[in-house]
């Protein structure tokens, strides 16, 4: 029996190699497989940017309450782009998949 060293590199097809990818390949390949993704890191980002400037006016409210209400908006805004993304994928492939091979044929 022999003993194979395996490439430690995972493969999608044999002429695409993940590690030849640069960071900017690797991001257009992920926003294309998942697009709600970066959408949800946009959103993120975007809380985070408005509660910056929110910050400064935030009245009497005590930073720690402030920054924790700032945490559940940035999260909630991530999970409601991936649970859309998650909809849109098991509606795209379920329900719109008869759809796809009338016109296929």
């Amino acid at each position: 029996m022999t003993d194979e060293v395996k490439d430690p590199v995972v493969m999608a097809s044999s002429s695409v190699r993940f590690d030849d990818e640069s960071h900017s390949e690797k991001l257009a390949r992920k926003a294309k497989e998942a697009p709600f993704v970066p959408i949800g890191l946009l959103g993120f980002a975007g809380v985070v940017a408005y509660g910056a400037y929110k910050y400064k006016y935030r009245g009497g409210m005590s930073t720690s309450v402030f920054l924790m209400q700032l945490r559940v908006a940035a999260q909630g805004t991530v999970v409601a782009c991936l649970t859309a993304g998650l909809a849109y994928g098991m509606a795209r492939q379920y329900l719109f998949k008869s759809d796809e091979k009338k016109e296929m044929k």
